[in-house]
């Protein structure tokens, strides 16, 4: 900046009035001129700040010098007319002279004057007051214009600006109080509203946005890290030239003079006294053609030059010279050795500026929704979209007051730093920012919730169209269904635990073990056992197939967590190495298209990804690796290969009862859990035998449900020797549940027939257990009789009536004729429950009595086994 001294003496001032205002003609300033070298001419001493309309300077002796008219800096300017911060001359009253140094104290400020140097004629009017006279430089000193320097840890920064004018940055920050309590963010926002006309650029400015994060992260500092400062190195990574590529460099190139400019706003107004709120406005208008991310990132960026800048010399200027020497020019060192009690300080501002960093990543966040899946007639972006001006004038608004703080460190020293207002009003700021970063965080929620669920719709739509198609191989359909992504280990290989690509499915038969968490190690122990059998088939039959298990969970909890790897350590097939990346698309497939509710199912894929059974599960209960490879078509031919014989109901499972069926021996297969029923019934069965001379085994096989009152039956069975009985539990839950599993799989072939006795006849097993008790009569493996216990145990209580028929007819039709006429015309209901996480339950059924149509309804069903049984929606049907 040229200047032009005035070299005439300085007036003295009136002690009774005040002093006058510099003439718009003469329009003179207050300069400091330092000395630089010894024996070299003085220069100009150029501010480093703007200090706004006319104050007192903080030079405590100096030159009056013309400014020039092309330049705006400068220390006491002319006064603005709308202003009334006029010049005044101090009072007896206001003591806000620089004092007579203390000699007890160093405040490393101003010197006691060389007597040997020239001083102007400059005397002050007021013996309270003691302005320092101009000195004249002393070539064998190195003042550096304000000061001779001192050792830094002694250095206080204490001007006279501070003590004679109004402090423009003080009252920046005491500005703000008023706009903060206004209710009326749409007063505000109104500005920024009228100033904002987007011109369709769209800037991408996540890389400098994630720039700025860096330099405010190594630059936002703790008294602890500040004490320390001087001697840290920063070891960990960061930005580097191989980051910034090409295309950010051009980006940043092109965006440098409205970053540039925008500092030099926050630094202008910051010193000036300008109302925050005018300079937010100001600095919208530099970013008017911008959208609403850009205009947040771009003043953050101007903001992170300053800061940076600040925070650069209090880490490096212990060990480098030209930062030590601008360290001291901007008063670092006294901030430093007061770091402790500017704590709460820095804890509001550095909270201020994280909370900044989260609303401008939030609003990044909104605009990078796709719009292919949300629009603006969405409540929620709407909702947003009409906040979102809001929260970018209060983040510009708090930009605005980081800065005034940085300022007020480097010209008004720690002593206005420490005090503790200065931080509540930042406190303020960062609540209400907090506000309205939970307001938008709430509606991004619901947004992303909205475009999860129209992906989720696609994706799933995509799921259904897929298996539709043709494919070479099986990849496409696995892909979409488990992972989609190549550079994800989805499978984890059961015998070596290690995790693996879902290319080692490839072009193989693969069987989908779909369960919830709740499958029981009975299931899987009998699934590990066909497993392993069918893999000798697949040996001799080479046709390569393999198992993967997909666990379908809800929600993933730690306690869930720990039952899946329990559940997937001993297993020696393929599993998803987690059950979140099934995406809630394939859950909702699995549901809807394979009727997946709880119970495990076994969905069968060939080598080109077509299903060829929905469920084989039911094949692999009733005939284990026989049914291999568990196709549809094998299932219809095992179907039409069966009959209604007893080995139906136990292969498998007893081979003692086989041993009885080759010799042709009398068996009674009963269940029910009424213990009287039972005495009564094995008392008169043993009579009968006795009495008609019949090899006679019976064997008890429990229920469907109620596990612990079967226990209890079994041990009274044993102790009063009535019958042989299946004492392992698990022997009978793969009965019944081999009994299920073949009406489900009639049902699922369409095979429910009134003509087809084998349904029939398991349909009435099954509802005899609903019922109460019940018996199977065979004869080897003809099975005579399948009745009610009510009607079974009269028959055979009565044998004195039908004995006589025994020797004519013998005693297989005589106990059939007798049998078939208690039961007469007046049949017992038939009842079926379905499990609500069965599978897919038929829309209707027939009797298997009458055979018409079953009524249905909806009954609520606990049986107490096992501790908590969940409540199962059912289907109970009548006549």
């Amino acid at each position: 900046m040229d200047t032009k001294a005035v070299t005439g003496p300085v007036q003295k001032p009136n002690a009774t009035t005040p002093a006058q205002q510099p003439s718009q003609a003469s329009n003179v300033l207050l300069q400091a001129t330092p000395l630089l070298q010894p024996g070299q001419q003085l220069g100009p001493l150029q501010p480093t700040s703007n200090l706004g309309s006319v104050q007192q300077t903080s030079n405590p002796a100096g030159t009056y010098q013309q400014p020039n008219p092309q330049t705006n800096y400068g220390a006491v300017q002319q006064p603005n007319p709308q202003s009334n911060f006029a010049l005044q001359q101090p009072t007896p009253q206001t003591n806000y002279a620089l004092q007579q140094p203390n000699p007890q104290t160093n405040y490393g400020a101003v010197q006691q004057p060389n007597p040997q140097t020239k001083q102007v004629p400059f005397q002050p009017s007021n013996q309270q007051t003691s302005l320092v006279p101009y000195q004249q430089p002393d070539p064998q000193t190195n003042l550096r214009a304000w000061q001779r320097p001192t050792p830094l840890g002694s250095l206080q920064p204490s001007t006279l600006l501070s003590k004679l004018a109004p402090n423009a940055t003080h009252q920046l920050i005491r500005g703000d109080r008023s706009m903060l309590t206004m209710s009326d963010d749409n007063a505000l926002v109104s500005h920024i509203l009228g100033s904002h006309t987007p011109d369709g650029r769209d800037v991408d400015v996540k890389p400098l946005l994630r720039l700025v994060e860096d330099i405010l992260r190594r630059a936002t500092l703790t008294p602890e890290t500040l004490l320390t400062t001087g001697s840290q190195t920063y070891l960990d990574s960061g930005f580097d030239d191989k980051s910034l590529h090409t295309s950010f460099l051009a980006m940043l190139e092109a965006l440098s003079y409205t970053i540039d400019r925008i500092a030099c706003e926050l630094a202008y107004k910051a010193l000036g006294g300008t109302d925050a709120h005018q300079t937010t406005v100001a600095i919208c208008n530099m970013v008017s053609h911008y959208g609403w991310d850009a205009k947040l990132v771009l003043a953050l960026a101007a903001f992170g030059l300053n800061y940076g800048e600040f925070w650069l010399l209090a880490q490096i200027y212990s060990t480098n010279q030209l930062a030590k020497a601008m360290a001291i020019l901007k008063q670092v060192p006294g901030i430093i050795e007061h770091a402790v009690p500017l704590k709460p300080r820095f804890d509001a501002l550095n909270d201020l500026i994280r909370t900044i960093l989260e609303v401008t990543w939030c609003v990044i966040e909104f605009k990078d929704l796709p719009s292919i899946y949300i629009t603006t007639d969405v409540p929620a972006l709407a909702s947003a979209m009409i906040h979102i001006p809001t929260a970018v004038y209060w983040t510009i608004r708090s930009i605005v007051a980081c800065a005034s703080q940085i300022s007020s460190f480097t010209n008004m020293g720690y002593e206005f730093a420490l005090s503790t207002s200065e931080a509540w009003e930042l406190s303020t700021l960062t609540h209400k920012l907090k506000t309205i970063l939970e307001h938008l965080k709430k509606k991004m929620e619901e947004c992303v919730r909205y475009i999860e669920e129209r992906r989720d719709v696609e994706s799933y739509e995509m799921l259904v169209e897929l298996f539709k198609m043709i494919h070479i191989d099986n990849m496409r359909v696995l892909k979409a269904l488990i992972c989609p992504r190549d550079d994800v280990l989805a499978l984890v290989d059961g015998t070596t635990k290690k995790r693996v690509n879902l290319d080692v499915l490839r072009r193989k038969n693969v069987l989908l073990l779909i369960s919830s968490l709740d499958i029981t190690q009975d299931e899987l122990s009998v699934l590990e056992q066909s497993y392993n059998e069918s893999k000798l088939h697949e040996m001799r039959l080479q046709s390569p197939y393999e198992v993967v298990w997909i666990p379908i969970v809800d929600q993933l909890t730690d306690v869930k967590q720990r039952h899946f790897e329990v559940l997937q350590a001993p297993m020696t097939w393929y599993s998803v190495y987690h059950p979140s990346i099934i995406s809630k698309a394939s859950v909702k497939f699995i549901r809807e298209q394979w009727h997946f509710r709880n119970k495990p199912i076994l969905v069968v894929l060939d080598h080109q990804g077509r299903v060829v059974s929905p469920n084989a599960i039911h094949m692999m209960w009733i005939w284990g690796s026989h049914a291999f490879p568990f196709t549809t078509l094998r299932e219809e031919v095992l179907w039409r290969e069966e009959a209604w014989r007893l080995e139906l109901l136990v292969d498998g499972i007893d081979a003692t009862i086989l041993n009885w069926i080759k010799e042709g021996k009398y068996i009674f297969l009963y269940g029910g859990d009424d213990m009287e029923w039972i005495r009564k019934f094995t008392k008169e069965a043993k009579a009968v035998a006795a009495a008609t001379r019949i090899p006679l085994e019976m064997v008890y096989v429990g229920k469907a449900t109620k596990r612990e009152q079967v226990k209890r039956v079994i041990t009274n069975i044993v102790q009063e020797k009535l019958s042989t009985c299946w004492q392992d539990t698990a022997t009978i839950w793969f009965f019944w549940t081999r009994l299920e599993s073949m009406l489900f799989s009639k049902i699922q072939l369409g095979k429910d027939e009134e003509h087809d006795l084998v349904m029939q006849q398991i349909k009435r097993v099954l509802s005899f257990d609903r019922e109460g008790s019940w018996a199977v009569l065979s004869r080897g493996s003809s099975v005579l009789v399948n009745e009610h216990g009510n009607i079974l145990w009269p028959a055979l209580f009565e044998y004195e009536q039908w004995k006589e028929k025994v020797a004519l007819q013998g005693f297989d039709i005589a106990f059939q004729n007798y049998v078939a006429a208690l039961r007469g015309d007046s049949h017992p209901c038939c009842r079926f429950e379905f499990s609500n996480y069965a599978g897919k339950i038929p829309e209707n059924m027939k009797c298997p009595e009458c055979h018409h149509y079953m009524e249905k309804y909806t009954t609520f069903l606990c049986c107490h086994d096992e501790g908590i049984v969940p409540s199962l929606l059912a289907l109970a049907t009548n006549k």
